[in-house]
C-alpha cells in the first residue's frame, strides 16, 4: 500500500505545482487546486511512512519523480526549457535517490 500512497502523494504534488504556475499566468481559481493538491499530497506522505516506508526513500521518491514530472510536464503545458543539462540534474538526482534506496537496504 506504501507505494500507491506514494504515487498519490505524488500526483497531487505535481498537479499543485503545475496549478501554482497555471494561477500565476492567469485565473486565481487555480490556488483553489493548489491549496488541496498540497493537503492532499503531505496527507498521502504521511499515509505512505504509516504504511512502513522509511522517510528517506520516501522523501527522496517524492522529490525526485515530482521534480522530474514537473518539469517535463511545465515544458509541454507552459513551454518552458528543459535543457539538456536540467536532464542531466534530473538524471542524477534520480540516480541520488536509488542510492539512498538501495543503501538503506543494508
Amino acid at each position: 500500500m506504501a507505494g500507491v500512497f506514494l504515487i498519490c502523494a505524488i500526483v497531487a504534488e505535481v498537479t499543485a505545482t503545475l496549478s501554482l504556475r497555471a494561477g500565476v499566468g492567469g485565473r486565481r481559481a487555480w490556488y483553489l487546486v493548489v491549496v488541496v493538491g498540497y493537503l492532499l499530497a503531505f496527507g498521502f506522505l504521511s499515509l505512505t511512512l504509516r504504511a512502513g516506508l522509511p522517510l528517506g526513500v520516501a522523501y527522496g521518491i517524492w522529490a525526485a519523480v515530482g521534480v522530474a514530472v514537473t518539469a517535463v510536464a511545465s515544458r509541454f503545458l507552459f513551454r518552458e526549457p528543459l535543457t539538456v543539462v536540467m536532464g542531466i540534474g534530473i538524471v542524477l538526482i534520480m540516480g541520488g535517490v536509488l542510492l539512498i534506496e538501495t543503501g538503506g537496504a543494508h
